[in-house]
């Protein structure tokens, strides 16, 4: 199943993607598409559900984050072998992980808003895993039956805040808009094995990352388990680790990005390039892409133009 969230922020409603890529409105059956509609009951209870039956939404409404209540955002990172090898960084022993503020969540097609004074916004697609039941002290070979499903993330960063200001991941990672989630989760069962899925990001035609999470250090189960060893995961509302992609470009400026899923099944995107200025602060956009229908094994994030054309001022 593909779950989402539609309407003006702050007033979504739940909604799934059916097979012809419409949406059907899940108000009468979920109040959203938080904690208890992804509890392994609710689940069940949606999977039976014949979408033909279900109201049509009409138009091209907006679509916000895909999981909503989300009470914590626990990201990995360092945990590609290449993107170590490339830093020339040692191999961790133990996954390495930091907290994304909730308050940076977005929609998948919001606008980015580059923070005041930012010398350093960067982007990364990333793989979020949606906890759906309370994990707290998981072993490893449990861990699959705590995933409610994934979505795409992109775990955008101001690397100058990140690394050069006192050495605070989380200042640096947790900007407003910084956390754009979707456009929908996708459920365990439809994903399949999430450990073989490829990566790539491309910016004008060059590809900036390419991996697969088949090279992760730590695998999918290994981080769920770690995780809920040190705070419990599920508290009546979806979790999302996010999993770090290598070559991320850290440091190159603000982008024009467009997150996207291709070719992942029903996590996908194209690109909507829609540039605007922040809020009277210097900024442009991370593009956010609109949903398409095409399936397959890989996750992407694209986009275009050049840093000058890009770059809003007051």
């Amino acid at each position: 199943m593909k779950l989402l969230r539609y309407g003006a922020p702050g007033q979504e409603k739940p909604g799934l993607l059916d097979r012809d890529g419409k949406i059907r409105d899940l108000s009468g059956t979920v109040g959203d598409i938080d904690g208890a509609a992804l509890a392994p009951a609710s689940l069940g209870r949606l999977r039976r559900l014949d979408p033909t039956t279900l109201p049509l939404v009409s138009g091209a409404p907006r679509l916000g984050p895909c999981v909503g209540n989300v009470p914590k955002i626990v990201a990995i990172g360092l945990n590609y072998r290449l993107h170590a090898q490339e830093a020339g960084m040692p191999i961790p022993t133990e996954p390495i992980f930091f907290m994304k503020a909730t308050s940076s969540i977005c929609g998948p097609n919001d606008d980015v808003i580059i923070p005041k004074g930012s010398q350093k916004t960067d982007y990364e697609v990333e793989l979020g895993i949606v906890i759906g039941s309370t994990a707290r002290y998981v072993d490893i070979k449990d861990a699959k039956n705590h995933i409610a499903g994934y979505c795409v993330v992109n775990d955008v960063s101001e690397r100058e805040y990140q690394m050069e200001r006192g050495g605070q991941w989380t200042k640096g990672k947790s900007c407003d808009t910084f956390c754009p989630l979707g456009p929908w989760l996708v459920t365990a069962d439809e994903v399949g094995d999430a450990g073989k899925l490829q990566v790539s990001t491309e910016i004008n035609g060059e590809r900036r990352q390419n991996s697969n999470t088949a090279d992760l250090i730590f695998g999918i189960e290994h981080i769920v388990s770690y995780v809920s060893q040190f705070m419990t995961l599920g508290l009546q509302a979806a979790e999302i680790p996010q999993i770090r992609r290598h070559n991320a470009g850290r440091g190159r400026g603000p982008r024009r990005a467009e997150l996207a899923a291709r070719r992942l099944p029903g996590l996908t995107t194209h690109r909507r390039p829609s540039p605007t200025p922040g809020e009277g602060r210097r900024g442009c956009d991370l593009d956010r892409p609109e949903p398409t229908r095409g399936l397959g094994r890989s996750l992407a994030m694209t986009g275009s133009g050049t840093r000058a054309d890009r770059q809003c001022e007051r």
